[in-house]
C-alpha cells in the first residue's frame, strides 16, 4: 500500500504542476475582460465581442421590416372579367342582330308587304328588350342610339378595340383604388385609335360601364407571402472578434445593448469558459497520468522520465504562447512554430507511443492558444497543422545512428508542412496568391528545421541534466573510439572479446522479451571494465603466462575477482557514464558464489564462510541486467567446451538459468518465467549459430 501511494504521489505532483501551468498560460484565451460602462459615455478602449451570438433584437427588427415590406396579395376574379367582356360582346352582337332584322324588313317593304323599317328610337327600344337587365340599367339611350347609327365596319373595329383594351386592363386586376386609372387606360387606348371621333364617346361610355373591380384582397396568400419573407431573413449575428465600439466613440443605447448581449458586462457569465478550460486541462493531464501509470506498471517510469515530460511540455507550450502574442489574422505565424521539438525529444528520450499521444495533446492546446484570445473558439487550422507536423517528425525519425538522423527527419517534416499549407489554401474561400504560398511554405520549412536544430541542441541537456539515456547516447557509447573501450581492447583483449560475445547474446535475448536490446549491448561492452585493473588475474587474458592464482591463497584470489564489478562501477562513475551502464556493471554478478575458490579453500579449511566468497551484490534490478548476468556465465561456460554440440549448449544454458533461479539471483528483476523461457531459447539459437559445425580441411600431409 505504501508503494502504491508513493507511486501516485510521484506521478500526480509533477502533473499537478503541469496542469496549473497550462491553466494559467491559456487562461486569457478563454477568459474575457468585463467592463463597467455607462450609456452615452465615451469608450476608453476598443471593445470586441468575445463570442459569436445572435442579436435577437436586431433580427426581430429586420424581420418586422421585411414582413411590412411585403405587399398585400390580391386574387383576380376571372369570372368577373369574363362577365364584363361578355356584356360588351352582347351589346355589339345585339346591334348586329337588330341590323339584320332591319334589312329583312326593308326587303319586305319593297315587295309591298306589311313590315316597314324601324326608326332609330324603335331600334333603341328593341335593343332594350333583348339586352340583359344589367346592361339596360347601366347604358343610356343616347349611347345605344349612337351604336345603332355606327356603320358595320366601324362597329366591328370598335368591338375588337374595346374588347382588347378591356382584357388588358381586367387581366391585370382592377381594385377599388385604381378603378379610375383602369378606366382611364381603356379610354387612352380609344383616344389614340383610328376610330371615328364621333364614335369614341360611345366606346368611352361602354368602357366605363365594363371596367369594374375584379381584384380582391387574399388574406391566405398574403399571410403565406409574409411567412416566407420572415423565414428568409438571415439572423443578425455578432461575430467573435467583431468590434462593437471603438476607442473614443460614444456608447449609444444600441451599442450598450450589444455590449450587454455579448456578456462583457456580466461578470458571472465570464466564469463558464474558465470552468470549461479547467475541464479541458483536466482531461489532458488525465491522459498523461494514464500513460505514466501504464509505464510504471511496466517498470519503465522513473523521475527522469516524469521530469522530461514536464519540462518538454513547458518548453513546447511556452514557445506556442510567445508566437501567439505576435500572431494576427493576417500573418498566421503559427506556421513557424517548431512544435515537433517536443515529440522528437520524447521519442528519443522515452518512447514512440508517448510521443504520439503528446502530439495530439499539444495540437489541441495549440488550437486554444492560437484562437486570437476569443473565448469559445478553436483555431482548428493551427491544431491540424501542429498534429500533422508532429506526426511527420515521429514517423521520419527512424534508424537513429547519430544526431544527423534528426536533421534528416526535418526534411520529411518540411514536406508534410508544405502539404498542410496547400491543404488550407485549397480549402479556403479566400483568394491566395503565389506569394502567399511561398511565404507560408517558407514558414513550414523553417519550423521543420528549427524543430530538428532545437532537438539536437536540447537533447544533451536532458541526457546529462535528467540522467535520461537515449538511443543516440547509447550509440555514441558503443563506438570503439570510446576511451574505456580502447582501454579494454588494449589492456584486456580477452575480456574485450568476451564482452562482444556477451553483447551479441544479450541484445538478441532482450529484443525477444521486449527489453532494451541496445542498452543491453552497450552495457555488455562495459560490464567487465573492472577487469582492466588486474587483467592477468582473469583466465581469458592469460595468454602464454602462468596463472597468478596458482601462487596466492584462494581467499585473496576471491577478493580480486569479487572486486572487479565494483572497480568497474567506480571507473564508469569517474568517466561520467550513465547510471544504467554503471548499474549493469555492478549487478551483473549479483550475489553469486565463487564456487571454484570457495571449494578450493574448503579443502583445507572447513570453517570457511560462504558469504566471504559471494559477490556483495546488488542482484540484477532490470531485465537487461538479469539477461546480461545469464549471458555472461553462459558465454564463459560455452567457451570452455572443446566441442560445443547443440545438446551441450542446451544443457549448459538451462543449467545456468536454473541455478540462477534457485539461488534467488533473479528475484529482484522484473523477468517472468515465460520471459526466461523465451530468453533461453533465443540464447541457445544464437549460440548454435555461432558454434555451428565446420568442415575439417585436411592438412598438406593428409592430402
Amino acid at each position: 500500500m505504501k508503494g502504491w501511494k508513493s507511486k501516485w504521489i510521484i506521478i500526480l505532483f509533477p502533473l499537478g504542476l503541469l496542469a496549473i501551468f497550462l491553466f494559467l498560460i491559456t487562461l486569457n484565451n478563454v477568459h474575457t475582460e468585463t467592463y463597467d460602462i455607462e450609456r452615452f459615455n465615451i469608450a476608453k478602449e476598443t471593445i470586441r465581442s468575445p463570442v459569436t451570438i445572435e442579436n435577437e433584437q436586431e433580427t426581430a427588427r429586420k424581420t418586422r421590416e421585411t414582413v411590412q415590406a411585403v405587399e398585400d396579395r390580391f386574387s383576380i376574379s376571372g369570372e368577373i372579367t369574363a362577365e364584363r367582356i361578355e356584356y360588351i360582346e352582347e351589346i355589339f352582337d345585339a346591334v348586329s342582330t337588330l341590323e339584320e332584322e332591319n334589312k329583312e324588313r326593308n326587303k319586305k317593304t319593297k315587295d309591298d308587304s306589311e313590315p316597314v323599317p324601324l326608326t332609330n328610337p324603335e331600334k333603341v327600344q328593341r335593343l332594350k328588350q333583348i339586352l340583359s337587365e344589367d346592361i339596360v340599367d347601366a347604358i343610356n339611350d343616347r349611347t345605344l342610339a349612337q351604336l345603332v347609327e355606327m356603320p358595320k365596319e366601324e362597329r366591328k373595329a370598335s368591338q375588337a378595340l374595346l374588347v382588347a383594351s378591356l382584357e388588358a386592363v381586367l387581366d391585370n386586376g382592377v381594385r377599388t383604388e385604381n378603378l379610375e386609372s383602369a378606366t382611364a387606360n381603356v379610354q387612352e387606348s380609344i383616344k389614340y385609335s383610328k376610330i371615328d371621333e364621333k364614335f369614341k364617346e360611345v366606346l368611352n361610355d361602354l368602357g366605363k360601364f365594363a371596367v369594374v373591380e375584379n381584384s380582391f384582397f387574399d388574406a391566405d396568400e398574403t399571410g403565406d407571402a409574409r411567412k416566407e419573407a420572415a423565414s428568409s431573413v438571415e439572423p443578425v449575428v455578432i461575430r467573435a472578434g467583431e468590434v462593437i465600439v471603438r476607442e473614443g466613440h460614444t456608447i449609444t443605447n444600441e451599442i450598450y445593448e450589444e455590449l450587454k448581449r455579448v456578456g462583457v458586462m456580466d461578470k458571472d457569465r465570464n466564469l463558464y469558459p474558465v470552468i470549461g478550460l479547467a475541464l479541458f486541462i483536466l482531461l489532458i493531464c488525465g491522459v498523461i497520468t494514464f500513460e505514466m501509470n501504464r509505464m510504471a506498471i511496466l517498470n519503465k517510469l522513473d523521475k527522469g522520465t516524469l521530469t522530461a515530460v514536464l519540462f518538454i511540455s513547458f518548453i513546447v507550450v511556452t514557445i506556442m504562447k510567445i508566437v501567439s502574442l505576435y500572431t494576427t489574422s493576417g500573418n498566421e505565424l503559427f506556421y513557424i512554430v517548431p512544435i515537433a521539438t517536443g515529440v522528437l525529444l520524447v521519442k528519443l528520450l522515452i518512447n514512440e507511443r508517448l510521443a504520439i499521444i503528446l502530439a495530439g495533446l499539444y495540437a489541441m492546446l495549440g488550437s486554444i492558444i492560437f484562437n486570437g484570445e476569443i473565448a469559445g473558439t478553436l483555431n482548428m487550422e493551427a491544431g491540424t497543422y501542429f498534429f500533422f507536423s508532429q506526426l511527420a517528425g515521429i514517423f521520419f525519425l527512424i534508424n537513429i545512428k547519430d544526431r544527423l538522423a534528426i536533421l534528416k527527419s526535418g526534411i520529411g517534416m518540411a514536406i508534410v508542412n508544405m502539404l498542410a499549407v496547400l491543404l488550407f489554401l485549397f480549402l479556403s474561400f479566400e483568394k491566395y496568391t503565389l506569394v502567399d504560398f511561398f511565404i507560408k511554405s517558407g514558414f513550414g520549412i523553417g519550423a521543420a528545421f528549427l524543430s530538428a536544430v532545437l532537438t539536437i541542441g536540447l537533447l544533451p541537456f536532458f541526457e546529462a541534466g535528467l540522467g535520461i539515456l537515449s538511443d543516440i547516447k547509447l550509440l555514441q557509447l558503443s563506438s570503439p573510439n570510446q576511451p574505456l573501450l580502447k582501454k579494454i581492447l588494449t589492456e584486456a583483449p580477452g575480456t574485450y572479446h568476451h564482452s562482444v560475445m556477451v553483447a551479441n547474446l544479450s541484445e538478441t535475448a532482450c529484443d525477444a522479451v521486449g527489453a532494451n536490446g541496445l542498452l543491453a549491448r552497450v552495457g555488455s561492452y562495459y560490464h567487465d571494465i573492472g577487469k582492466t585493473v588486474r587483467p592477468h588475474y582473469f583466465i581469458e587474458n592469460q595468454v602464454a603466462i602462468n596463472n597468478p592464482h596458482d601462487y596466492i591463497p584462494p581467499g585473496e584470489s576471491a577478493k580480486i575477482i569479487i572486486n572487479h564489478p565494483y572497480d568497474g562501477a567506480d571507473m564508469l562513475k569517474k568517466h561520467k557514464l550513465p547510471k544504467e551502464i554503471i548499474d549493469i556493471a555492478k549487478q551483473h554478478h549479483g550475489t553469486t558464489l565463487l564456487k571454484y575458490f570457495y571449494f578450493k579453500e574448503k579443502e583445507g579449511n572447513n570453517n570457511v564462510k560462504e558469504s566471504d566468497y559471494r559477490y556483495p551484490g546488488p542482484k540484477p534490478q532490470t531485465k537487461e541486467a538479469a539477461i546480461i548476468s545469464i549471458c555472461d556465465s553462459v558465454e564463459a561456460a560455452i567457451r570452455s567446451l572443446k566441442e560445443p554440440t547443440e545438446e551441450k549448449i542446451d544443457e549448459i544454458v538451462s543449467a545456468i538459468i536454473q541455478d540462477r533461479v534457485l539461488d534467488g539471483q533473479l528475484d529482484e528483476s522484473p523477468l517472468t518465467f515465460e520471459e526466461l523461457k523465451i530468453a533461453r531459447r533465443t540464447i541457445c539459437k544464437a549460440l548454435k549459430g555461432i558454434f555451428h559445425s565446420r568442415i575439417q580441411y585436411p592438412t598438406k600431409e593428409e592430402a
